[in-house]
């Protein structure tokens, strides 16, 4: 499955490289702190429309631009890149166990994270 919020975040870094910008300049520019995009840059945060556009501004490029899907995508999900290696059913059976596990554990993380933010007072951004 693809993480689309990885390729974004991908592609930010990419811009910020060849650039030779800092996260906290763009933190600065699009009004956020150094910690909120160190977290959307390494998927721990989802990226909204807004702060994409602000991000496209700040770097000069187009939001289609840092949405671009690679060439190739490369599996990243460790259990499935096994699951064609493994010969025994039991072992197959698993890894599909440690996929769901994974993927619940992720999702709650999300979850926890992304209620703590609801909490939050909202600004006159």
């Amino acid at each position: 499955m693809v993480d689309m919020n990885m390729i974004i975040a991908n592609n930010i870094m990419d811009f910020l490289k060849k650039q030779n910008k800092k996260q906290i300049d763009m933190a600065d520019a699009i009004g956020t702190t150094k910690q909120t995009v160190n977290k959307m840059l390494n998927g721990s945060r989802l990226i909204n429309a807004m702060e994409l556009k602000k991000i496209s501004d700040y770097l000069g490029v187009t939001m289609d631009e840092l949405t671009q899907l690679p060439d190739v995508i490369q599996e990243e999900n460790v259990v499935h890149a096994f699951m064609g290696k493994v010969a025994s059913q039991q072992a197959k059976e698993a890894l599909i166990i440690a996929d769901k596990l994974s993927d619940m554990i992720l999702f709650h993380s999300r979850v926890r994270e992304n209620g703590a933010l609801m909490m939050e007072p909202w600004g006159d951004d």
